[in-house]
């Protein structure tokens, strides 16, 4: 009986590897692709802007009859802070996009004119823009969550104008308008979180020449001036966007 069992376990033993030798191999299975995070700059945005901005304007007498009489000119400078709101839409690395941007400003400045109202040096010419805003398109290129963009479009600005007399700070006459005009810009932006951007923004306003009619605080029409302006733009913008933030590339 022992021989027996010590035969059959030496058989089983035997036959074991021979059995494990016949199972099919584990397949091989491909490990999965590595998945990249891709930045999705589509979709509507919102946003606050605040910076910095500097208005050139030149003033010049309209006479009745004859040449201009030039007054000179200065630059109206000082703070600004502001919204916008946009929608953009990518391509491929391409971005493109609209965006309506209304900003607060305090551009003011002042010179002493070199026309006058009694004696020369008595008016002193003072300028400022209350509010502005842009209606631009937008173009750029996207490195992943970096774009760099061109934007065009128009511009509007709220202005007002006054002469004073230089030694006693009073006005004399002011006008004051709404002038339409074109705007170009470049920013660069960057994705600093899902759907959160910050930028750096440059923008040059085109506001061309305007005849301002000026009247005294009586009512009273004094003059009329031809006053042409351009403005310089620096602010740094922070985004809000619907949409997807990332999408997968394999």
């Amino acid at each position: 009986m022992k021989k027996f069992l010590l035969g059959t376990v030496a058989l089983v033993a035997f036959a074991a590897p021979a059995a494990a030798a016949d199972l099919a191999a584990r397949p091989y299975t491909k490990a999965p692709p590595m998945i990249a995070a891709v930045y999705d700059w589509s979709g509507f945005y919102i946003g606050a802007n605040g910076g910095w901005g500097s208005s050139h304007k030149c003033w010049d007498v309209v006479p009745v009859a004859g040449p201009l009489l030039a007054e000179g000119c200065h630059d109206a400078t000082g703070g600004t802070a502001g919204g916008q709101i946009g929608y953009r839409w990518q391509a491929a690395s391409w971005v493109f996009g609209l965006e309506a941007q209304g900003n607060w400003a305090d551009f003011s400045g002042s010179r002493v004119s070199q026309q006058f109202i009694l004696a020369p040096g008595d008016a002193t010419d003072r300028s400022r823009i209350r509010s502005f805003g842009l209606f631009t398109g937008q173009v750029g290129y996207a490195w992943n969550n970096a774009l760099l963009y061109v934007k065009g479009g128009a511009a509007v600005t709220e202005d007002r104008y006054e002469h004073r007399f230089t030694g006693t700070n009073v006005i004399f006459d002011s006008a004051r308008e709404t002038r339409w005009g074109g705007v170009v810009g470049v920013g660069l932006e960057y994705g600093f979180a899902p759907n959160w951007s910050a930028a750096v923004e440059y923008d040059h306003m085109f506001m061309g020449d305007r005849n301002l009619t000026f009247a005294t605080p009586a009512g009273l029409v004094s003059t009329v001036d031809r006053i042409s302006q351009d403005v310089d733009l620096v602010t740094v913008r922070v985004n809000y966007r619907w949409g997807g933030p990332v999408i997968a590339k394999y």
